[in-house]
């Protein structure tokens, strides 16, 4: 292949290396130059134009990718035209990806002039799905350098494995503790992951975390046609003499693998009865966040056999992501009785909706609201009580006096409540491992239900926000783990941290409540007046 500058005569039949740009002129990169562009360039008073020439024994970039594309399409997987030296491989049905990874590397390894991408080998795919890209990076290669990239692909270097799987029957193991609104939830997030495979729950059964029951589960549900079945424990698996691998063994089945180097998602369990997967589901299962046990799930659902050394293939790239309840590197967990928590108590707003007072220092049962919520955070087994002041600092600060609360004012307060929680999140001793996040104008949160989040908040069993529920209904005061800090120091504005409860979803310990004690704000006289008619 010839490249470098000509004249524009001389370069009829030649590629334009650059995009050309002269007056009115544009001659765009990889034009082929022929009499009319000749002309055009003439007119603008281009003298030199920079070209390729493929010589004898060339092939075009577009000519070379699409054969090189076509070489490694496999079953499932359609090419696209080739276009300025690159061919795209889409997905002709959904699936799993499966690609042959040595071959790609032998592609790659031919010459630099010719390279190839695709997903992430065993990628659930859908329909139309971009999977590989084969990219000419000249404008033309020698025709050996093609050829032998041709050699050293198979036909099935990129295929895509059809779902296979439909009927799937699911177990939940009970021990006291468990809500049932868990295994709902779970159910649901199951459905979700199985629905782009096509598959189905046939039926699911919900039984004592006992071997024994377990095993007639299991069978029930083979005999139901399962074509897969997913344990959820009620308890994660710690061994192999478990209850969910007991259960297996027990119907005349086998484990094949236990555990997988894919965080979160370690505590996988892959085994077979009969002929048919059964998978001992992670606890990281019930989250419809991505984890090893999609990995592996959808493998099965495309009837991929996963092999040990599949599994422990899997460690580079494994880590999907911070799991938030693992104890954080060098912290001490925390013991039972034991918990340094602040209590923080905002109390810097405007009070815009008392049309002018500020509420916080309304009285009620003769003292001033600001003073209750404090005193009850410092009755409380709160290791520190943290007042963020604002609007009228001084007087609400004065009717705190001889209290010993830490004080804090945010200059920001009238951007809203969030510049508070920030204020106070910041303020927070080093040592505490979490925070209670108290509202000054609710002046019926005492310092039993402060101490009942406090004793709530667990973080060696994975309770790391502790939120008071009434009829489905969360309310405030909201406990948070040192670990989401960093997140709430991220709030703007008017708005608080619900999100971030919705978000970490799998870590909210709810804290049953009676009454209004934790709805009750005083926003409005109304309000106040209410409160003090109760």
């Amino acid at each position: 292949m010839k490249f470098g500058p000509a004249s524009p005569a001389d370069a009829i039949g030649g590629v334009t290396v650059h995009t050309l740009r002269q007056g009115a002129l544009v001659l765009k990169k990889g034009t082929t130059i022929g009499p009319a562009e000749v002309e055009a360039l003439t007119k603008a008073g281009v003298d030199e134009i920079v070209v390729v020439r493929l010589d004898e024994g060339d092939v075009s970039e577009d000519a070379a990718a699409a054969s090189i594309a076509q070489a490694v399409a496999g079953e499932g997987v359609n090419v696209e035209r080739a276009f300025t030296g690159r061919a795209n491989l889409f997905a002709a049905r959904p699936g799993v990806l499966v690609i042959d990874r040595a071959a790609v590397d032998r592609i790659n390894d031919v010459d630099e002039a010719i390279t190839f991408a695709t997903l992430a080998a065993f990628k659930p795919v859908v329909e139309g799905e971009m999977i590989a890209t084969v990219k000419l990076i000249p404008f033309g290669v020698e025709g050996r350098l093609r050829d032998a990239a041709v050699a050293v692909a198979g036909k099935d270097t990129l295929r895509i494995a059809p779902y296979v799987i439909q009927k799937v029957g699911v177990v939940s193991t009970l021990l006291p503790g468990l809500a049932p609104k868990v295994i709902d939830k779970t159910l649901r997030v199951t459905a979700e992951r199985l629905a782009p495979a096509g598959a189905t729950i046939i039926a699911e059964r919900r039984v004592p975390h006992d071997e024994t029951v377990l095993a007639a589960s299991i069978k029930e549900l083979l005999g139901l046609g399962a074509e897969l079945v997913i344990v959820f424990g009620a308890s994660a698996i710690a061994d192999r003499r478990d209850v969910i691998p007991a259960a297996i063994t027990e119907i005349g089945g086998a484990v094949e693998h236990f555990g997988m180097p894919v965080d979160p998602g370690n505590l996988l369990l892959i085994g077979s009865a009969g002929g048919v997967p059964v998978l001992g589901a992670p606890g990281c299962a019930r989250s419809p966040v991505e984890n090893g046990f999609d990995w592996v799930l959808m493998r099965l659902l495309a009837g991929i056999k996963v092999k040990r050394s599949d599994l422990t293939g899997m460690g580079v790239g494994g880590l999907l992501m911070e799991i938030v309840t693992r104890p954080q590197p060098r912290t001490v967990p925390d013991t039972e009785g034991d918990r340094n928590v602040a209590a923080i108590v905002l109390a810097a707003g405007r009070s815009t909706r008392m049309g002018g007072p500020n509420k916080l220092l309304a009285e009620l049962d003769g003292k001033k609201l600001a003073r209750i919520v404090a005193e009850q955070a410092l009755a409380s087994k709160a290791s520190e009580v943290i007042v963020v002041t604002g609007h009228q600092a001084e007087l609400v600060e004065q009717a705190l006096e001889g209290l010993k609360v830490k004080f804090v004012r945010n200059p920001d307060f009238a951007g809203g409540l969030a510049s508070s929680v920030k204020a106070g999140i910041a303020a927070v001793s080093d040592s505490a491992d979490g925070a209670i996040v108290c509202l000054g104008d609710m002046p019926l949160i005492d310092a039993k239900l402060i101490d009942r989040l406090i004793e709530t908040f667990a973080p060696d069993r994975g309770h790391l926000i502790a939120v008071p529920v009434s009829e489905g209904r969360r309310g405030n005061p909201v406990l948070w783990s040192r670990r989401f800090f960093k997140e709430l120091m991220t709030l703007d504005g008017d708005i608080g941290a619900r999100h971030l409860i919705t978000k970490h979803a799998e870590v909210v310990a709810e804290v049953p409540v009676d009454g209004d004690s934790a709805f009750l704000d005083i926003d409005t006289p109304q309000a106040l007046e209410a409160a003090r008619r109760g």
